[in-house]
């Protein structure tokens, strides 16, 4: 049976984005080989949703959207999406280093990790 996930980001500047998740989000991480670095995530959702193209997206969660974005602002990460009140949530965005972008919410729904 599936026992997990796999992500990919794909980035301009691999090597900062790695340093992102390394030093700023603090994920464990492994060395998969020559520096290629494999993070731990935290719990993960899947959801589907209804779009006219086919696509995936990148949304971390928190419990307090105020007090994770003033810890990451005081790493240096600047949010380009102002907060965002959804019926599921409230969200916001940031850049990678790399160019891409990553949301971030709190989410308002029940989630599934006592399943």
């Amino acid at each position: 049976m599936i026992n997990g996930a796999h992500v990919i980001i794909y980035s301009t500047d691999a090597e900062a984005d790695r340093a992102f998740f390394r030093d700023v989000l603090r994920y464990p991480s492994v060395d998969a080989g020559h520096g290629w670095l494999i993070f731990k995530l935290p719990p993960a959702e899947v959801a589907v949703h209804p779009a006219d193209a086919a696509s995936h997206e990148l949304l971390l969660m928190c419990d307090d959207l105020d007090r994770t974005m003033s810890e990451l602002t005081d790493l240096g990460v600047q949010f380009i999406q102002p907060l965002q009140q959804q019926r599921w949530g409230v969200l916001t965005a940031f850049r990678l280093p790399g160019g891409g972008t990553v949301g971030l919410y709190e989410p308002l729904h029940e989630r599934p990790h006592n399943l």
